[in-house]
């Protein structure tokens, strides 16, 4: 017996040294505010947003990839790309807008752990919880090397397949299931395209663009200075990626399907935060389901906003020249560091400000929306250039989903500006 769960043991850290930044941008991407979003999606129109979730796997994965190889090939992230190759006011304008996206969508994720964990032990303040986590991820980063924080990501990954358990808990009409899952549905109506917008926005965000090409640049093994890829290595790196990127999207598949099944089925149909999900959940689902989704989004919050803090600290050490890298010490790396501690920091106090979790994500949907368009432009022009690619430019295949991203991102920022800005 002992002998058989040693077997596992060495099974499980085989499958994850060979999975990569892709698995941890993938899983990343399921976090406490997205998990908010899938809930919200399930719970107001039951199965019939099941189908976006396989639509919006190869979109995702096709973007990814392209960033993934800018990283591998340019050894650099796709901001230092950008400072090299484009007019500086592009980069500086994607900063403008992506540090208060990526710092709203931080303190929406530690609102939202510290709410569900406050469920679990009421007698400790949500505000409480908040802070602890907050400097429990702060010391994590700081002081742990990019080699153990990966490590740590990877298997906080697993707290996901929470979210896979959840919906064989109860009952289901697997037929129906299916059917919606590959049929599309579409309803004409503010309310299903807003949140067919904030499905896209919340899986397809620009920091997750920025994630992986600095990790694949991290990770690319450089000889007399310089960088060693082949056809192999991209193709590892193809592989990584459409894992990770499945992984993430059938996370979201499943909890549309648990929040579809549990309350929409239900009745309850206005779910606003991970708590209230959480919650509603207990009566129908049972105390078990009730507690591993509450789980599931600590742990997604605790993979997801190193990933968020991380990406914004590269953005912004990669434009202004700073030595950078979750391998240096904090003496080596100051400026890099001091972004992620003001990340944190900032993110923590806006649920101190009278910003609620939700107007956070709006905004933060917002932001994401206005420059996704643009970087997945430029990440295309980049991909399709010959003096940064080389022999690595992009495929037909790749051009074709890119450019159906593009056009369906754009499409999602012109009706998000317009639900929330123009339509009563």
């Amino acid at each position: 017996m002992a002998q058989q769960k040693k077997r596992h043991k060495g099974w499980l850290k085989r499958t994850l040294s060979i999975l990569g930044p892709g698995l941890i941008t993938g899983a990343s991407d399921d976090d406490p505010s997205g998990i908010a979003t899938y809930s919200q999606a399930g719970a107001a129109f039951g199965y019939s947003t099941l189908w976006a979730a396989l639509f919006t796997f190869p979109l995702m994965a096709a973007v990814q990839e392209m960033c993934a190889r800018v990283g591998m090939v340019t050894s650099t992230g796709l901001a230092g790309t950008l400072k090299t190759h484009y007019p500086k006011y592009v980069l500086y304008l994607i900063l403008l807008f992506s540090f208060p996206a990526i710092v709203l969508n931080i303190g929406a994720d530690i609102a939202g752990m510290g709410a569900v964990a406050n469920l679990i032990s009421p007698s400790v303040p949500s505000a409480i919880f908040s802070l602890v986590f907050t400097a429990i991820l702060m010391v994590c980063i700081i002081f742990f090397s990019y080699k153990k924080i990966a490590a740590i990501l990877k298997y906080l990954c697993i707290t996901l397949l929470i979210y896979m358990i959840v919906p064989f808990m109860v009952k289901q009409n697997w037929p129906l299931v299916l059917e919606k899952a590959f049929v599309p549905t579409i309803h004409f109506n503010k309310d299903f395209l807003n949140i067919l917008v904030a499905l896209l926005g919340t899986t397809i965000s620009p920091y997750l663009f920025f994630w992986q090409a600095t990790m694949e640049a991290e990770g690319v093994k450089k000889i007399k200075g310089s960088v060693m890829v082949d056809k192999r290595n991209v193709i590892a790196m193809q592989k990584d990626v459409t894992a990770g990127m499945l992984f993430s999207n059938l996370v979201m598949f499943f909890i549309i399907l648990t929040t579809a099944s549990v309350l929409f089925n239900n009745g309850i149909t206005k779910v606003d935060t991970v708590e209230q999900a959480a919650k509603a959940l207990k009566p129908f689902a049972g105390h078990l389901a009730y507690l591993l989704f509450a789980i599931g989004v600590i742990g997604t919050g605790f993979l997801a906003i190193p990933v968020l803090s991380g990406s914004l600290s590269y953005m912004f050490a990669e434009t202004l020249g700073w030595k950078k890298g979750l391998d240096k010490k904090f003496h080596e790396a100051k400026g890099f560091y001091v972004i992620i501690i003001i990340s944190l920091v900032v993110g923590m106090c806006i649920n101190f400000l009278g910003i609620s979790p939700i107007k956070a994500l709006v905004y933060t949907a917002v932001l994401y929306g206005l420059t996704a368009p643009v970087v997945i432009a430029i990440i295309l022009h980049v991909c399709n250039n010959k003096k940064i690619m080389g022999k690595f430019t992009n495929h037909p295949i790749s051009n074709i989903a890119g450019i159906t991203t593009l056009l369906l991102m754009t499409a999602a920022a012109v009706l998000l500006i317009y639900f929330q800005f123009f339509s009563n």
